[in-house]
């Protein structure tokens, strides 16, 4: 008789063998069609009841040892909240590091201070290579290539972009993002900047001018008047645009095509001692409007030893006519039966209006009473601005300071002589 093989089972088919043999009921002929003994299935079944009984018992046990590895994660996770208590946040990682180096699990560190495990190792980690903004290549690559007009590179452009940029040195075999161009660009000490436009003054004299006017005003007596003169204008009476406040949802227009309701020219000027203004109207700028000028001065501060103008270089400034008209008013004859000042002129070097302090008052005026008006006459606007100046006159009378140390309404800069400063508002020419 020929013994028959012998076949290993899995724990699993024993299981299902049972189980057919428990629904089937006829165990014999569920044994000779799987080609086992009697007894082979009921040690099976014995075991497979043993292990039933013993499952509970096992479930327990598994679960009770999970609690106590639980509790003690907690028990370290808590001694290493005490060991780094009273630590700076910004020392977290260097703490952490410092606890794995001590004998802590890596896992139980980054769970107890919140932070990611990779962050333990990545930090310590050394780099593998240059970054690109510090690879000294690029940098030489890129700083040559801007040092070279775009054109050169058969791009029609005047100025270089960090996107050009980027594209010529890939073309030139180094890759380099947005980021890196700018901070290669940032680390050679290179910025992108707009050009500003300068006010400048192209006369040769420019220094001995300067220091003439500051001389005067540094020395300047009780009984001495230094003014700052010129012309507002000529203006068109009409609707004027500005910034104002209004509603989210309103829009202020100006319509493009209006009809004037006249023309005025302001000319005045600004006494820097006692920041007083005189004004009055003009219909045209000339040398006879300047001789008025100066006829009202004169009268005005008659008390005084000598009085100073100082205007810009137009024409009519210095003009024979009123140059002629000034050495009249200085002839000892003329001041004694009138009792007038002696006139002394200290222009402003050429091309230089940013230095007429009497500019700084008018675009206060102008940011006041001109932006965002709309004054249905030339009287109306003429009382407009004879309040501005009188309001402002009685504030110096009751408050008496110098030009600058006061700013009255939104004037551009305050109302003082000074090379830095820049008077003339660029909105009025």
């Amino acid at each position: 008789m020929v013994r028959r093989a012998r076949v290993e089972r899995t724990r699993e088919q024993k299981w299902d063998i049972v189980l057919a043999g428990i629904r089937r009921r006829n165990i014999a002929e569920m044994c000779r069609q799987c080609g086992i003994s009697q007894t082979a299935y009921y040690r099976w079944k014995d075991e497979a009841r043993q292990r039933a009984t013993a499952a509970p018992d096992a479930v327990r046990d598994r679960r009770i040892r999970q609690m106590e590895r639980a509790l003690q994660r907690k028990a370290l996770e808590a001694e290493i909240l005490r060991k780094v208590a009273g630590r700076r946040c910004g020392e977290l990682h260097t703490q952490a590091r410092e606890l794995v180096e001590q004998g802590y699990e890596p896992n139980v560190v980054a769970s107890a201070l919140s932070i990611s495990r990779s962050s333990l190792y990545y930090r310590n980690r050394p780099r593998c290579k240059v970054r690109k903004a510090e690879d000294p290549d690029y940098r030489e690559t890129l700083l040559s290539t801007l040092h070279c007009p775009p054109a050169q590179y058969g791009i029609n452009r005047t100025t270089w972009t960090t996107k050009l940029l980027g594209k010529v040195m890939a073309e030139r075999g180094y890759r380099a993002g947005h980021n890196t161009v700018s901070k290669i660009i940032k680390n050679s000490g290179y910025r992108f900047r707009k050009a500003r436009e300068v006010l400048t003054s192209n006369d040769p004299d420019y220094r001995d001018k300067l220091r003439k006017i500051t001389n005067v005003l540094s020395r300047l007596g009780p009984d001495e008047r230094f003014f700052s003169i010129d012309e507002f204008g000529p203006f068109s009476v009409k609707k004027t645009g500005g910034r104002k406040l209004v509603a989210a949802s309103e829009y202020p227009t100006v319509p493009q095509w209006q009809q004037s309701k006249g023309v005025l020219i302001v000319t005045a000027a600004l006494e820097l001692s006692t920041n007083q203004i005189t004004h009055f109207y003009s219909e045209k700028k000339n040398s006879h409007e300047m001789i008025r000028l100066l006829d009202i001065l004169t009268t005005k501060y008659s008390g005084c030893k000598r009085i100073y103008f100082s205007w810009d270089a137009a024409s009519w400034h210095v003009s024979k006519l009123f140059l002629a008209r000034v050495e009249v008013v200085n002839e000892y004859r003329y001041r004694k039966r009138r009792l007038t000042p002696i006139v002394k002129l200290a222009p402003l070097p050429a091309r230089a209006q940013f230095l007429n302090v009497i500019e700084s008052v008018f675009s206060g005026m102008a940011t006041a009473i001109i932006h965002n008006s709309d004054y249905q006459s030339v009287d109306e606007a003429k009382g407009a601005i004879g309040r501005y100046f009188k309001e402002r006159n009685e504030h110096f009378r009751q408050h008496p300071r110098r030009a600058g140390n006061k700013i009255w309404g939104k004037e551009l800069v305050a109302s003082e002589f000074r090379e830095g400063q820049n008077c003339k508002h660029r909105g009025w020419r």
